[in-house]
This record gives structure tokens, C-alpha cells and sequence, in this order.
């Protein structure tokens, strides 16, 4: 039999995801491959992955997906590591800097900007170093590792899943496990084990990671994210994709 063909992100928040795959015998049934969301995503379109790790809002773009696990990238209020980082007030952003590695968290953005701050800055694709700015009135969204430590840097520091929490009282997924064909029910069954078993041995995972002073990564992964794909971040997904093609 063929191997699944997987593409997962290699953030710190999927490692849990990770390590179940890895520790589980599915091992010997997939090809892993490790990509940066908007990659994961792309894989999934081009058809270079069966199953992808990916951004919810990626899901507009395949003629045909389906959610194959019980188990996503979440969070019930905020997650801590997808921001909009300001010099000002987020009514003052003139300009906002989008994260080139992000779709959803890009999208997110927007959908708050537009609906919740009912603002309309100037959105800007491919700056320089979009991960700064010193001008007053220029934002930039950023998620991932890559903000692990950085929420003192600037003076107003939005995290994206609570915001959403506030405007529509739903959690927030993030990325979810989708695949663009028909999976076997058995492989399914086998892969959510797999996850299912990676996250209960997150603590054993924290064990082999780094320590940051900065950051708590226990914290992180064991209470902002909520791993959980519950009927509430099932209803989170169509609204978000609803406000999405209404942009």
C-alpha cells in the first residue's frame, strides 16, 4: 500500500502532534514531510500531500476537503502566539504588515479589522522585514515561535484568538487536519491514536525542549492551546470562512 502523504507545520505547536506520529506505528505507514503553514496548504492544492496540517482558510481554495481528525490547532480565548503588534492604538493603524507564513492568521486579521475594529488600514504583502516596525502607525501581524518572548517589545500587543473570543463568544481553530481525497476509515482511526497519543505525552515532550526565560512554554502547551476539534470550533470554522468570502 501506498503511504499517506503528510505535511505538518514544525512549530512548536504542533509538536505534540508531532511526536504521537513519530512514537506511534503509523510511523510506517506515512511520509512526513515538515512545512511552513502556507506550504502545507499549497501541498494539499497541488496534490503533493494527502493530508495536511493546515490553515482553516486554506480549505477556500480545494475543490474538495473533508476534516479527517478529531483533533486541530486551537484555542478557547487567547493562544499566545498570533498577534498584531502595534506602536499605537489598533483605531490608529494606518498600515498592518501581514505575515508572509500565515494565511488564517492573515484573514483573521482582516475579518477583525473589518468587523470588530471596523477599520481599514492599508494591508502590505512582502515588506522588507514585516516582523517590525518603528513607525508609529504601521502594524504587523506575526504568529508562531517567531513571538515566543516578544509581547514586551512593543506598547500594544493584540493576540488574534481573544479578540475573536470577544467578538463572536466561539474558540478559534487555527489549522485543522484535512485531506483533499477520500481517506480509509481504518488509516483514520489509526492516525487520531497517534495524535491522541502524542498529546498525552506533552509533558514528556517538554522535557526535551528548550527552556526559555521569556516564555512559558508549559503554559502553552498545556492550557492556551486546546487541541480539542469540539462542535463550538466546528461552528468558529464556517463563520470564519463565512466572513472570509464576505471581505
Amino acid at each position: 500500500m501506498n503511504k499517506i502523504r503528510i505535511s505538518a507545520v514544525s512549530y512548536t505547536n504542533t509538536k505534540p502532534f508531532l511526536y504521537g506520529l513519530q512514537h506511534s506505528a503509523i510511523k510506517d505507514q506515512i511520509d512526513l514531510s515538515l512545512d511552513m503553514p502556507a506550504d502545507c496548504a499549497q501541498k494539499l492544492i497541488d496534490d503533493k500531500a494527502d493530508i495536511g496540517l493546515i490553515p482553516v482558510a486554506a480549505a477556500l481554495s480545494l475543490p474538495q476537503w473533508q476534516i479527517v481528525s478529531a483533533y486541530c490547532i486551537g484555542a478557547e480565548g487567547p493562544v499566545n502566539s498570533v498577534f498584531i503588534f502595534s506602536n499605537c492604538d489598533i483605531k490608529d493603524v494606518k498600515r498592518l504588515q501581514l505575515d508572509p507564513e500565515s494565511r488564517s492568521s492573515n484573514n483573521l486579521a482582516r475579518v477583525l479589522l473589518k468587523n470588530y475594529w471596523k477599520i481599514q488600514p492599508e494591508l502590505i504583502t512582502g515588506a522588507a522585514d514585516y516582523a517590525q516596525s518603528t513607525d508609529h502607525e504601521t502594524a504587523f501581524v506575526q504568529i508562531g515561535d517567531r513571538t515566543f518572548g516578544k509581547t514586551e517589545q512593543y506598547k500594544y500587543v493584540y493576540d488574534l484568538s481573544g479578540e475573536w473570543k470577544k467578538f463572536t463568544g466561539l474558540p478559534f481553530i487555527f489549522a485543522a487536519w484535512i485531506a483533499n481525497k477520500p481517506i480509509p476509515a481504518g488509516f483514520i482511526k489509526e492516525f487520531d491514536s497517534a495524535l491522541r497519543h502524542g498529546l498525552a505525552h506533552r509533558h514528556e515532550l517538554l522535557e526535551t525542549l528548550p527552556r526559555r526565560a521569556d516564555f512559558d512554554l508549559e503554559d502553552y502547551l498545556m492550557h492556551k492551546l486546546d487541541f480539542d476539534l469540539t462542535e463550538d470550533k466546528r461552528k468558529a470554522l464556517y463563520l470564519f470562512l463565512d466572513y472570509i468570502n464576505a471581505l
